[in-house]
């Protein structure tokens, strides 16, 4: 039997990662775990909005997809995962799983769209507000120092589920 899968997407606010993120759960039977959402969840319990709060989303986001790792199923994971640590612990995941390993980097190439997505959305997670473009461009996301699968976040999510999961056959 093959591993599970550990599919990463990581991208800035706005790019498409939630989008992609659903057509792969849907399609594969894969656990979709937002970052976004267990932050929220955190938030809606009391808990003042914090470094913390997004870190213990991250952990949170990890304990269960180890938990569905090893019980043999695929996780897609969807979170900017911008620095090195919240890498770091994907890929031990993927260690102690074991787990085969995908990072997905989403981008969109064309600013002004981004700019438009980010504007126009709204908070899909209350009460976490959505960032605003100032947020966005100030974020930390910091260049990959491995191979990552790149997709441009504005084909049609579908085209790139489609492309994700040929990769991470």
């Amino acid at each position: 039997m093959a591993a599970p899968r550990l599919i990463v997407l990581a991208g800035l606010p706005g790019v498409g990662k939630s989008a992609i993120a659903r057509i792969l759960a849907e399609r594969s039977g894969a656990v979709w775990l937002r970052v976004d959402s267990i932050e929220a969840a955190l938030l809606q319990a009391g808990i003042p909005r914090s470094f913390e709060t997004g870190l213990a989303a991250y952990l949170v986001a990890q304990t269960i997809a180890e938990d569905r790792l090893r019980a043999g199923g695929d996780v897609v994971i969807d979170a900017v995962n911008g620095v090195e640590p919240a890498r770091r612990m994907w890929r031990e995941l993927a260690r102690r799983g074991p787990a085969r390993l995908v990072f997905v980097e989403v981008t969109c190439p064309d600013r002004a769209e981004h700019r438009r997505r980010v504007e126009v959305r709204e908070s899909a997670t209350p009460p976490l507000p959505a960032p605003t473009w100032e947020e966005v461009l100030h974020r930390e996301y910091l260049p990959w120092n491995e191979a990552v699968l790149s997709v441009d976040g504005t084909r049609p999510p579908r085209e790139n589920a489609e492309r994700i999961e040929r990769h991470a056959v």
